[in-house]
């Protein structure tokens, strides 16, 4: 297994820097969403919609870094980061931050670090799905809802998830290869 670099380092932290204003910026899109869809009965769903944005950081991590702990550590320090630039849920987002870097990190360990292709982020994207809801379900009141709505909802997120952290992370990484500014993102 390869060791960590101070080059590794400082990937982490740019893409968390990176992920930290993006995470900022979506606020809006989770403002106007909740707005939108609050009269329908279906506000917090603004949540699971945009949560495959929030989580994004930890596969980029993990994937482009490729070193245990790396999917997390993008994840929870972009957190991090957003909480510093005043993000609308301060300090909330930290333990956020944790959850998600942990959903994100399970998806790597399941392939033990070893295979690195869309199926692994669509590992990582599918236990980020899992531990971040049953994180809401207590959180956010989930457990509260019809069990209609419960599916609806993780069903939305499991969607979000699959087209940021998994589809959308494989194609930034495919344009960094064919930019020569990282090499072996094989699939």
């Amino acid at each position: 297994m390869k060791k960590i670099h101070v080059r590794d380092i400082i990937l982490i932290a740019l893409i968390a820097i990176i992920f930290a204003v993006i995470y900022v910026a979506s606020d809006n899109v989770y403002n106007f969403l909740t707005v939108l869809l609050s009269p329908i009965g279906y506000g917090s769903l603004a949540n699971d919609i945009t949560m495959g944005i929030w989580c994004m950081a930890g596969p980029v991590a993990g994937f482009l870094v490729r070193l245990p702990l790396s999917g997390f550590l993008g994840e929870f320090l972009g957190a991090a980061l957003e909480t510093f630039m005043m993000a609308q849920w301060g300090a909330a987002n930290l333990l956020s931050g944790l959850i998600q870097g942990f959903g994100s990190e399970l998806g790597f360990t399941l392939t033990g670090y070893k295979v690195y292709n869309t199926f692994t982020l669509f590992l990582s994207a599918t236990t980020t799905t899992i531990i971040t809801f049953l994180y809401d379900f207590f959180k956010n009141g989930y457990n509260q809802y019809p069990v209609y709505k419960m599916f609806i909802y993780f069903g939305v997120r499991w969607i979000s998830m699959i087209i940021f952290c998994c589809i959308l992370v494989k194609l930034i990484t495919n344009l960094l290869e064919k930019a020569h500014i990282i090499k072996n993102a094989q699939d």
